[in-house]
């Protein structure tokens, strides 16, 4: 029986000591931010309490503390300036986004434009074509009087014009598709 419990004393007090840290060191983290600790050596801590800090000592850890800190606050508050920096960059890209979509629906709209004008000008040149072949065909037969014949040459000269205009238009129109596709 007391062989069984020597090794079983052993292991009570084997295992704790396995599972703890070094007793001599702890760490203590001083910001979240820059995830920084700074480790202690407890046991010259205990050594130096022993035989009392001088000033000099003292003000040294102060200034080590101090200089801790400020990099601490350099560090988080280069953070927030990048972070800031990433900010302004992505609204910057997503206006560029929308101005690019903007110039898209414009250059869209123009090509539309030109291919309306394009069927309007195809369209008014076949009534164009029926009214000459009418007229024409009015005037082999003998039918028109020639007042009639000059109130048909009035409205083809109008269409003629109205061609022209629409011409105009989709100059106009192919122009602007040119300056926008730039």
């Amino acid at each position: 029986m007391k062989l069984k419990l020597i090794p079983l004393i052993f292991l009570v007090k084997l295992v704790p000591a396995m599972a703890q840290e070094n007793p001599n060191a702890t760490q203590k983290p001083m910001d979240t931010i820059a995830l920084k600790t700074v480790v202690v050596d407890t046991a010259a801590v205990k050594e130096n309490k022993a035989a009392v800090l001088s000033e000099q000592q003292i003000a040294d850890i102060q200034k080590k503390t101090l200089e801790n800190q400020k990099e601490a606050e350099r560090i988080k508050l280069k953070a927030e300036a990048d972070a800031k920096a990433v900010e302004k960059e992505q609204r910057r890209l997503e206006k560029e986004q929308r101005r690019f979509e903007r110039e898209q629906d414009r250059i869209a709209d123009a090509e539309k434009d030109v291919i309306k004008t394009k069927d309007k000008i195809v369209k008014e040149k076949e009534r164009l074509e029926k009214m000459n072949s009418r007229l024409a065909k009015d005037k082999r037969k003998g039918k028109l009087t020639d007042i009639e014949i000059d109130k048909e040459n009035i409205k083809i000269s109008k269409q003629e014009i109205e061609i022209k205009e629409l011409q105009e238009d989709l100059d106009k129109a192919e122009k602007k598709l040119n300056k926008l596709r730039g």
